[in-house]
């Protein structure tokens, strides 16, 4: 029993001191770079490209939004990035999961196509997990069916 607690013990140390190890201490500064990056990517950049529905073909604003994307990862060598596929809130889990890859994968395959890195890029489907927007009408359907790209 003794032993057990003290196993206990080490791992909670363990995941208190991993979750607080993100955090920055007094006096630390924030990387600048980190977040002029994720400013320049979301606001100047552009980080997400839409779809219409049960789609995953990338329209010509889409393709355009990725290869400004392409040009900042080659800018950006030291960075990785995260392609998020999402759905809107129709249909199945399981279905919005397969759609949201899909999107992903379109992402990513389009920028590499043009040029990235693909070693730098992770595709991952969030389905309709995470929404932009909260609503259950066209306007907001309209901005849940997306493909973000992410900086890891």
């Amino acid at each position: 029993m003794k032993v057990l607690k003290s196993t206990i013990a080490a791992f909670a140390l363990l995941f208190f001191t991993a979750c607080c190890s993100h955090h920055k201490t007094p006096g630390e500064t924030v990387e600048t770079a980190d977040a002029t990056s994720v400013q320049e990517l979301e606001g100047k950049i552009g980080d997400r490209v839409f779809f219409a529905l049960n789609e995953s073909t990338l329209s010509t604003e889409a393709k355009n939004t990725l290869a400004r994307q392409s040009e900042f990862m080659k800018s950006h060598p030291d960075l990785k990035f995260v392609i998020e596929g999402h759905c809107d809130e129709r249909g199945t889990r399981e279905y919005n999961l397969a759609l949201g890859e899909r999107r992903a994968n379109s992402a990513m395959n389009y920028l590499i196509s043009i040029g990235a890195d693909p070693s730098k890029m992770t595709p991952i489907s969030y389905g309709k997990e995470r929404p932009a927007v909260v609503g259950h009408d066209e306007e907001s359907w309209k901005q849940n069916r997306r493909a973000v790209t992410v900086i890891k």
